[in-house]
């Protein structure tokens, strides 16, 4: 029987929301192992006159937690 465990993770990004995603993920696999899924819970933005400056995904990561 496999137990997991979920974890929240801010990434962002110049680029896009995706990109942010990405960013999150790429950080995640650096110190987590067995990773099973994501999901998306929010996406939001900063805006410097008027213009979007930064992208910001929030994500949940799923992994198997080792024996």
């Amino acid at each position: 029987m496999a137990v997991a465990r979920v974890t929240t993770i801010i990434g962002s990004s110049p680029k896009g929301w995706q990109d942010a995603v990405s960013e999150a993920l790429k950080r995640a696999n650096k110190t987590l192992r067995n990773l099973t899924g994501i999901r998306v819970l929010d996406q939001t933005a900063h805006i410097e006159k008027g213009k979007v400056t930064e992208y910001r995904s929030k994500i949940e990561v799923t992994f198997i937690l080792e024996d």
